[in-house]
Formats: structure tokens, sequence, C-alpha cells
């Protein structure tokens, strides 16, 4: 199970913190990414940290935004900084499983970022 919080209203230049806690003894296997949708849009890729701890990031959002994760807790972050208006979106993470030769992924419920002009 994934459940992320941090999501709310913000002003344009302002900063949210995401966070997604993930419910699993295999934490430090998973590749972890957020995913986000507007209205009307597609789900988008937005970064994505590997097991390792590797990183990598849609260009819109390089230098503003910084993906990380504590294994001790279980939980993946999305610092998200100098926000703007077309950052709005439900934020998602999604977790694959990379012990198992399957690689299952899960997705958390999102949560809603909204930036003021």
């Amino acid at each position: 199970q994934l459940v992320e919080s941090g999501g709310g209203l913000v002003q344009s230049g302002g900063s949210l913190r995401l966070s997604c806690k993930v419910s699993t003894s295999s934490f430090r296997f998973y590749q972890m990414s957020w995913y986000r949708q507007a209205p009307g849009k597609s789900r988008d890729l937005v970064a994505t940290i590997t097991a390792r701890g590797d990183t990598s990031y849609v260009e819109s959002v390089k230098g503003r935004f910084t993906i990380y994760r504590d294994n001790g807790v279980n939980t993946m972050y999305l610092q998200m900084d100098n926000l703007k208006p077309e950052d709005t979106a439900v934020y998602y993470c999604k977790g694959q499983n990379m012990e198992l030769s399957t690689k299952p992924s899960y997705w958390g419920q999102g949560t809603q970022v909204t930036v003021s002009s």
C-alpha cells in the first residue's frame, strides 16, 4: 500500500513537500516514481529514484524539484520549490518492486497540488 501526503494550495514561487509511505518490508528494492495528472490530460512521469538512489527528472521540473528517499522509514519524498501554476495537478506515487522477476507496480491514491498565480 502506498499513501501520499503533503499536497495543498500554494502561491506561485512557493514550496511543498510530498511524501509517499510504502507498506512493505522490501522498500529498499523498490524503484519509486512521482507522476502527475492535470485535468483533461494524461498522467505523466515527473521524477524517478532507483533502489540505488539514482535520480532522473522531466525537463520542466529540473532545478526546481528534488526526489529522495529514506529507506529507514519506507518513504519517498518530492521537494517542490519555485512552484508554477502549470505544476497544478494530482500527484501520484508509484512503486515498482525490482526484487521480484515480474517487477510489479503499485500506485498511491494521489494528492492534489494547486499553485495559484
